[in-house]
């Protein structure tokens, strides 16, 4: 599972889409396709590319406004990877989740049949929150958490969310110069959890506490994680070969949880 934020995919001065970015990541997911790994990409930027096509400037405040932006942008983001990824002879598939989706027995029984589907015939799953249709009832809210919930749903051995930070710290490194980087979490207890502080982007939806929520999440089921710079997405396959980069969380996988009782308390 590759997870990467609208603040990942734009240009800093603007706020608007960075293709060469777009093109490394489609290629540095092509590249582990071919050599025989799963891949799910969750992109966040559905928003922001419909404000960019619609000429708004400002990130909407209104609800009917952000999913009007949302339907134009998940399009247009959609036509993009679509059109790179077929770039390296590779197909890409669109999945729009809400909480229900997650929620629901039924429909989250369906979703894993649709991911393992397209993975056995080859297929890029490109997923997203349903913006468009979500309200505080259905929404799941950010991209770190619904990463961690499809990683959960497939049984992903690895989650790598990729944002504007390097990983976690003992402090906001912006703030203090004498925060301390932590490279490995073996447990999460409530002193790291502490440590997570809120988004450090007006781009983006998430924070520390978002992606330490997704590292429990995730964990619970036995997957993996990595919390690591999105500056160079080069380095997704850097980390998938093992580099030491970015803050790993190990998993914990819960002894005697029953899968559906843990997806519906959630």
């Amino acid at each position: 599972m590759v997870k990467v934020g609208s603040s990942s995919l734009t240009c800093p001065e603007t706020g608007r889409l960075n293709f060469d970015k777009l093109e490394v990541l489609v290629r540095q997911i092509s590249s582990l396709h071919n050599a025989g790994y799963d891949v799910v990409l969750v992109s966040s930027g559905a928003v922001m590319v419909g404000c960019q096509y619609l000429g708004i400037h400002r990130k909407p405040h209104s609800l009917s406004k952000k999913q009007a932006c949302a339907a134009v942008g998940q399009a247009r983001l959609m036509m993009l990877y679509q059109k790179l990824f077929s770039e390296y002879g590779l197909n890409c598939g669109q999945l729009l989740l809400t909480k229900y989706t997650v929620k629901n027995q039924k429909d989250r029984f369906n979703a894993k049949n649709t991911f393992e589907e397209l993975l056995d015939l080859g297929v890029i799953p490109i997923v997203n929150e349903n913006d468009t249709i979500a309200t505080d009832e259905l929404e799941i809210g950010d991209n770190d958490t619904l990463s961690a919930l499809v990683a959960a749903l497939i049984r992903a051995d690895l989650l790598i969310l990729l944002s504007d930070i390097d990983g976690l710290y003992t402090d906001d490194p912006t703030k203090n110069p004498e925060a301390e980087f932590i490279d490995e979490v073996l447990e999460l207890d409530q002193a790291l959890e502490s440590l997570a502080k809120g988004p450090s982007s007006g781009v983006g939806t998430g924070g520390m506490t978002t992606k330490i929520h997704a590292a429990k999440i995730a964990g619970a089921v036995g997957c993996d994680m990595i919390i690591a710079n999105a500056k160079d997405f080069r380095i997704i396959e850097r980390l998938v070969s093992g580099s030491q980069e970015g803050t790993f969380f190990l998993s914990h996988r819960k002894p005697y949880c029953d899968f559906d009782e843990f997806m519906e308390e959630l």
